[in-house]
């Protein structure tokens, strides 16, 4: 009994089940703002969400299938559940097909606007057997698979997705991943990742700096020219959300160079301080778009 709970704890982890949250808080953005949703684009873009689950959940076991002997070599991945020998290769390779399986079903529903989670997962083939290896095109790949997310809600809401939220995006995506190869040099070099091999410490930094900017600058963007809150008010967002901007941003970069946080998961979703700035962000947003749609309370604040 014991050994059966430890198979299906492993088999879990396999499928990491706190990145699920990449897909949850990115394919609904295309709801976010819409005046009129009906029951149909909601249905449609909970189904879009579960597919990029199931489908980065086969990701993650393809890659680790494919990794195994290279984590065996790293001081924390070697205690993955396929690297390790607790889960067997034939075992996770079932698993990985009986996803594949789920998700060919999901996207027989609507095919036509399933292309981006089709194309995240080609893009993921390309990734790990050649992609991953290349210095820049690595980091560029991943955060690519972040975008086609987003563009699968608005494929089922039919709208088009807004440039510079694209951009925001991508860039965000950046930061975190140049993060994350920042600490992967500073723990086991160039050893575990080859493509480490075309970063140094003093490069990681610059880049930050780059994508820093490129995020804070689309976002703002987005949210005055082409966000929920319509021209009229879009300067206002902007304005609003400039301080909780810096501020998500001045913190990410503390816990990267201060506290040497290497995992994006966490400072996103588990971090005490970011997660109060996001929520008083989101709060701060929320109250503002209900004015937007509700004009005669708008008049009473003068927005």
């Amino acid at each position: 009994m014991e050994t059966r709970t430890s198979l299906v704890a492993d088999l879990a982890a396999l499928i990491r089940p706190s990145h699920a949250a990449k897909a949850i808080l990115l394919v609904p953005v295309a709801l976010i703002g819409t005046s009129s949703v009906s029951l149909a684009e909601v249905v449609g873009v909970i189904w879009a969400t579960v597919a990029f689950m199931v489908a980065s959940a086969a990701v993650y076991i393809g890659n680790d299938i494919a990794d195994r002997h290279r984590d065996r070599l790293h001081p924390v991945k070697r205690n993955r559940p396929i690297a390790s020998g607790r889960v067997g290769v034939l075992t996770a390779g079932a698993c990985c097909a009986v996803l594949l399986a789920v998700l060919a079903a999901i996207v027989a529903r609507e095919p036509v606007s399933s292309w981006p989670v089709l194309v995240y997962l080609v893009l993921n083939v390309a990734y790990s057997r050649v992609l991953k290896h290349i210095p820049l095109v690595d980091v560029g790949t991943v955060a690519a698979g972040f975008v086609l997310r987003v563009v699968q809600g608005y494929e089922v809401t039919g709208d088009r997705a807004p440039a510079w939220l694209l951009i925001t995006v991508f860039s965000m995506s950046l930061l975190l991943l140049i993060g994350k190869r920042r600490q992967e040099l500073l723990e086991a070099g160039a050893v575990h990742r080859p493509a480490l091999r075309g970063y140094s410490m003093e490069l990681t930094n610059w880049l930050l700096q780059i994508a820093s900017v490129l995020a804070l600058v689309s976002g703002l963007m987005y949210l005055r020219d082409e966000g929920p809150f319509g021209p009229q008010h879009g300067q206002t967002a902007m304005m609003l959300s400039t301080p909780f901007a810096l501020f998500a941003l001045f913190r990410y970069l503390q816990m990267q160079l201060v506290d040497k946080e290497s995992d994006p998961v966490r400072v996103l979703l588990r971090d005490r301080v970011m997660l109060a700035n996001s929520m008083l962000w989101a709060a701060t947003l929320g109250v503002m778009l209900v004015l937007v749609h509700h004009p005669s309370l708008a008049a009473i604040v003068h927005l």
